[in-house]
């Protein structure tokens, strides 16, 4: 079965298929994808094969109406996942790891213990890399409409990198949304920045290898700075003009040179006046009863680049704290 390319307004048709009635249920989504599928160039046998058994999860729609990063307070966030059981599992991990994290380290300058909260924080040192059908996961994920549009394009990719033989079907279980590894790669970032570092022309990200060469390279392209600060929590002065606090990971507005916030701030910073910051609030705009101006943070360029890992503040916070932490025991 050989289809063309299709225009982009039956590609906008199949992803919001499911609002049309004639269209509404899962079996039908899922004719309707294949053909986009194999427009798109997945192969039928691929599409027959990985595709066959993708099940509608109801359970995948709760997960992605409750997110924990978007109801606990910062601080029950931070201490929950930087505890000293925290540290402890990675300083562990990395004596049984040593010379593969350190060689990721040398070659793609990023630091270890990066790597290692990175790990910590979404697998727990790879001790939980998901259960959940990625498969399912996207096609139920593609099928509701809330971001329909972004799973398409995620199951896309998979699809086509099980085609190109890059990826192992039969091993595709993770996280709800359909991310992957030790990691928590989505297919998008898989396409992008996974590297086969042991050379045997299959990505392994369930591997040591493979995911920590593939997570450094991921960082070092996004534009990483090894050992330059991430955030610096900080105390405000009342009189701080509410357009300057940050409440959203979409996009930090306002970033400034250091020394122009220093008039609102309580601390004295210990940091080149002249770098880039911006302030964020991350409970203001969550938690009920939440104070404006508390707590309050300074971050750098360097969290920026964490929010493009995942776009929540908390997380940022989370994966800097427990990076120092570990730092603090090597």
């Amino acid at each position: 079965m050989k289809i063309s390319k299709i225009p982009q307004y039956l590609f906008i048709y199949f992803i919001l298929s499911f609002n049309i009635s004639y269209a509404s249920s899962f079996d039908q989504w899922k004719k309707n994808f294949k053909i986009l599928a194999l427009s798109e160039g997945v192969s039928e046998a691929t599409f027959n094969n990985v595709m066959e058994n993708a099940k509608f999860v109801p359970k995948v729609i709760e997960y992605d109406r409750y997110q924990p990063e978007f109801y606990e307070d910062t601080k029950t966030y931070i201490s929950k996942r930087t505890s000293k059981k925290k540290v402890s599992s990675g300083l562990e991990y990395y004596k049984k790891n040593i010379g593969i994290i350190n060689s990721v380290d040398n070659n793609f300058k990023i630091e270890k213990e990066l790597l290692l909260a990175l790990m910590g924080i979404e697998t727990n040192f790879g001790n939980y890399l998901g259960k959940m059908d990625i498969i399912s996961s996207l096609s139920t994920l593609s099928f509701d409409k809330r971001r329909s549009e972004f799973f398409t394009k995620e199951l896309l990719t998979i699809l086509k990198l099980i085609d190109k033989g890059i990826v192992d079907p039969d091993i595709l279980y993770g996280s709800w949304a359909g991310a992957f590894g030790n990691f928590q790669f989505m297919p998008s970032t898989i396409e992008q920045y996974a590297v086969d570092f042991n050379n045997n022309n299959l990505i392994e990200l369930k591997k040591e290898h493979d995911s920590f060469a593939s997570a450094a390279n991921y960082l070092s392209k996004m534009g990483w700075k090894k050992n330059e600060p991430c955030f610096e929590k900080v105390s405000l002065k009342s009189n701080i003009p509410k357009k300057f606090l940050n409440t959203s990971a979409r996009k930090l507005k306002n970033k400034k040179k250091l020394k122009y916030y220093k008039k609102y701030i309580n601390e004295a910073l210990n940091y080149d006046e002249n770098l880039k910051v911006a302030l964020i609030t991350p409970d203001a705009d969550i938690v009920d009863n939440a104070k404006i101006n508390d707590p309050a943070y300074i971050v750098f360029q360097n969290y920026e680049l964490i929010l493009k890992w995942n776009r929540s503040l908390r997380f940022g916070l989370a994966v800097c704290t427990l990076k120092d932490k570990i730092k603090n025991e090597l």
